[in-house]
């Protein structure tokens, strides 16, 4: 079965994390632009997290958050 994707919004820190499976020390990290960080199972590179900082003020602005990521969305089969 693939991984449910979780969004978690951290008011304090105002950032939105995307995650597929919850983040451990091994993974590896890297900002890959506007201030949005992925991280990375570290024997297979699959992203397995996003974290998105200063999300709310991205909003309050009208910006357009863009990750340069390819993305498959789908429902998932049942059974």
């Amino acid at each position: 079965m693939a991984p449910k994707l979780s969004l978690h919004y951290d008011r304090e820190g105002d950032i939105l994390y995307i995650s597929k499976c919850p983040p451990y020390a091994a993974q590896d990290s890297e900002e890959i632009g506007d201030d949005v960080v992925v991280r990375l199972n570290p024997q297979t590179g699959e992203v397995e997290n996003l974290e998105v900082l200063f999300f709310t003020a991205r909003l309050g602005s009208g910006d357009t958050i863009e990750v340069p990521l390819d993305a498959e969305l789908r429902l998932p089969k049942d059974g």
